[in-house]
């Protein structure tokens, strides 16, 4: 069987209740960046709130975790979508990030040579701006590459009664993140 050379394009993020703004625009970015000729694997809320709470001196190593690790340590590129509580990343996409520490002594460790696209949803401007303020920052941290353009998303009356967004430039937000991604996974693995 021939290699898929189509880059790989992981997305994290959402919250604990299902379908939440930050999923859903997620979801849409994962749907751009396979339109754009990539491959995607999802880890939603659900998942993510499934995970344990990192713990540095008793590292969970189940199935999940070996799953999420491995499919980030293949992962071309990343896309991550958090809430905007308190101006700030929510709890369980800041535990998922901190369990990255598995992949510390990896060849390409953490999101090492990976664009990482970034998309907050957010009740207010001000909190928007500061969680994707502080997502790029961890990215940074996790030697990730930060795409140019973040997306900074109104959480109320995002979605329209059919699921798409409501207003065309968070249309254009969520596609430019994760079309960034695929760009960068796709000009780096040549």
């Amino acid at each position: 069987m021939t290699p898929d050379k189509r880059p790989l394009i992981v997305g994290l993020g959402g919250t604990v209740r299902p379908g939440s703004s930050s999923e859903k625009a997620l979801i849409k970015a994962l749907a751009t960046a396979e339109a754009a000729g990539a491959r995607t694997e999802l880890f939603g809320g659900a998942f993510l709130a499934g995970l344990p709470i990192y713990n540095p001196h008793d590292p969970f190593d189940g199935p999940e975790m070996g799953r999420f690790l491995a499919e980030i340590s293949a992962a071309d590129g990343v896309i991550v979508s958090t809430p905007g509580y308190h101006g700030s990343i929510s709890g369980v996409v800041k535990n998922a990030l901190d369990s990255l520490e598995g992949l510390r002594d990896d060849a390409r460790p953490y999101f090492d040579g990976r664009a990482v696209g970034c998309i907050v949803s957010a009740g207010g401007a001000q909190a928007a701006g500061s969680t994707l303020a502080t997502l790029r920052s961890i990215i940074h941290a996790l030697r990730g590459w930060p795409t140019p353009f973040g997306a900074a998303l109104g959480a109320s009356g995002l979605f329209d009664e059919a699921g798409a967004f409501a207003d065309p430039r968070d249309t254009w937000q969520v596609d430019t993140v994760a079309q960034q991604v695929v760009e960068f996974a796709t000009r780096w693995r040549a």
